[in-house]
């Protein structure tokens, strides 16, 4: 029987999606049965982290192995048996990497400093504000950015690469934080 080691993301209830709504428990199997289809139907996992962050829809991480028929995507995978190693709620790690993310590219913008004082302690009392100003901050940001990506046209292929090198730190980093909070 093949397997494969993914990743999955749950809802907090720690209940399977889509009507299913089975509990999920360490070291229990899921099984589906009938045609899988990728995005369609099987339980689904992703290699990388981050491509299991995409469709997340709560907090809760999970290490699974998937076992049977796997099919493999770009970004995800689907068995019909996913097997549950460990997992715990991540919302804490989550907003740590956001926030790291985040003053990685600090330097590109004049923050507000209610921003960079919630970037950089993340101190919860702080968290509305600095959204609201970044998100003034934003709007502004975006009437100059619509004139730059006319100009920026040929900086497309540089800016690919870059884009797949930061994803593969991005998700080093992401690996690393929720390995270790497993702990």
């Amino acid at each position: 029987m093949k397997t494969e080691l993914g990743w999955h993301f749950a809802r907090a209830n720690n209940r399977l999606n889509y009507d299913d709504g089975r509990p999920i428990i360490i070291g229990e199997t899921h099984t589906v049965q009938g045609q899988l289809k990728l995005c369609e139907w099987g339980l689904h996992a992703s290699s990388r982290i981050l491509d299991a962050l995409q469709y997340a829809p709560g907090p809760v991480i999970y290490r699974v192995r998937l076992s049977g028929e796997i099919l493999i995507g770009d970004d995800k995978m689907c068995a019909p048996l996913r097997t549950y190693l460990w997992g715990y709620d991540a919302t804490g790690i989550l907003r740590a990497f956001a926030r790291r993310c985040a003053l990685d590219v600090v330097h590109l913008w004049d923050p507000p400093g209610v921003v960079l004082k919630y970037l950089k302690t993340g101190d919860e009392s702080l968290r509305a504000a600095a959204e609201a100003a970044a998100w003034a901050a934003a709007r502004d940001a975006a009437r100059a950015a619509a004139w730059a990506a006319v100009r920026a046209a040929a900086w497309d292929a540089a800016r690919d690469a870059a884009r797949v090198a930061a994803w593969a730190k991005q998700n080093k980093r992401l690996t690393s934080m929720i390995t270790a909070g497993r702990r």
